[in-house]
């Protein structure tokens, strides 16, 4: 038999524990990969702020081991595609004020282990005085710990390691002004990673509920599971995006879009959340041959909005068809009308209406809409 939770016909003879193993395998790796293609020109652009740092110091300054320079760009600019250039200066000063704090220490007296303990101290303090931003403080410890902890090497002189971080520091914020970003772009991407994962397990639990397979439906659940890290990811980066637009009054324009991802987000946890829920009553009531070709028929159709949803977030277009489709769908998950005279499976179809009503939420239905778009019952 094939497995109707996999993308590809299975063997028979596979072990299910194999079976589901793949799937957790499929999800991180498709997981991983929207990650790297999230993280690729950020990370290549950061190399690129690295490298010049470097060579600037070493060719323009004559530092013959510039290390600092290409740290203080790297750990500046990171690999995030939303480079805020509060977020990228805090970094770049933090690891500059390190560097020269380590550097004094160092030539005045020495190195070692109270030394190290007094150049955390002051360090800390001097970046809690410069800015509230914890990232500062962190970068300033940490960078002046590795000063200490490094055998000095020859850099032009006492402020030689200062100057190489301030270099880099500054290569950075050129690099991060010259390439503005969209804090909605990370967002969207997620938005259709996320609702592509629900898709995909809500397409699996369909077919298990129409072929009565309560296998299939097991493995639509290991996928829920698998794909919790894509919600958890969007959540929180929508949530941040939100946040810097609130405050930052260049991206206030943007703070209406960034609301309704953050809301999608939070909406989209609730709905794989609920449909978790349901596939695991699911199995149960499959064992016990109870009947719901039905109610998977409704599943199936409601993974592709579903996808379909994830697809307009992503790329930022109008949702009010989608809405309507959604609208329309949820007027056919009447408990009475899927499950007949079963009760058991009517309870699964009033679960059902609770993953409805955040998908009508994810796509912009305010909640009392939402529920009055449902039947009756």
């Amino acid at each position: 038999m094939t497995s109707a939770a996999s993308d590809q016909p299975t063997d028979e003879s596979e072990p299910r524990s194999a079976q589901r193993l793949r799937l957790v395998t499929e999800a991180r790796v498709r997981q991983g990969l929207a990650r790297v293609r999230l993280a690729l020109v950020p990370m290549m652009l950061a190399s690129v702020a690295a490298a010049l740092a470097y060579a600037i110091d070493q060719r323009v300054l004559g530092h013959p081991h510039p290390f600092f320079a290409p740290v203080a760009a790297w750990i500046a600019l990171g690999f995030s595609s939303d480079r805020q250039l509060r977020r990228v200066a805090e970094l770049a000063i933090g690891v500059t004020v390190g560097v020269a704090a380590g550097d004094f220490v160092v030539h005045v007296i020495g190195s070692g282990p109270w030394q190290l303990g007094l150049v955390l101290v002051l360090t800390g303090l001097a970046a809690r005085f410069l800015d509230r931003g914890a990232l500062l403080a962190t970068q300033a410890g940490v960078q002046a710990l590795v000063v200490v902890g490094l055998p000095a090497l020859p850099s032009g002189g006492p402020v030689g390691r200062w100057t190489d971080a301030l270099l880099g520091g500054a290569v950075a914020l050129v690099f991060a002004a010259l390439s503005p970003s969209d804090p909605r772009a990370r967002s969207r991407v997620q938005a259709r990673e996320a609702l592509g994962e629900l898709g995909l397990m809500l397409r699996d639990l369909g077919s298990g509920l129409r072929a009565g397979d309560g296998d299939a439906i097991a493995d639509a659940l290991v996928r829920g599971r698998a794909s919790q890290p894509a919600l958890d990811d969007w959540r929180a980066t929508a949530r941040n995006a939100g946040e810097i637009a609130r405050v930052s009054p260049g991206r206030r324009r943007l703070s209406g879009e960034l609301a309704r991802l953050e809301e999608a987000a939070a909406k989209t946890d609730y709905a794989m959340r609920n449909s978790r829920v349901i596939a695991r009553r699911a199995v149960s009531l499959v064992e016990s041959e109870h009947d719901l070709e039905d109610v998977g028929g409704v599943v199936e159709r409601l993974s592709v909005l579903a996808a379909r949803l994830g697809a307009a977030l992503g790329s930022g277009t109008d949702v009010t068809g989608l809405r309507s489709d959604l609208v329309a769908l949820a007027g056919e998950v009447d408990p009475v009308a899927l499950a007949h005279e079963d009760w058991q499976a009517q309870g699964l179809v009033l679960l059902l209406r609770s993953l409805v009503v955040d998908l009508l939420m994810v796509s912009g239905l305010p909640l009392a809409a939402a529920k009055t778009a449902l039947p009756r019952i």
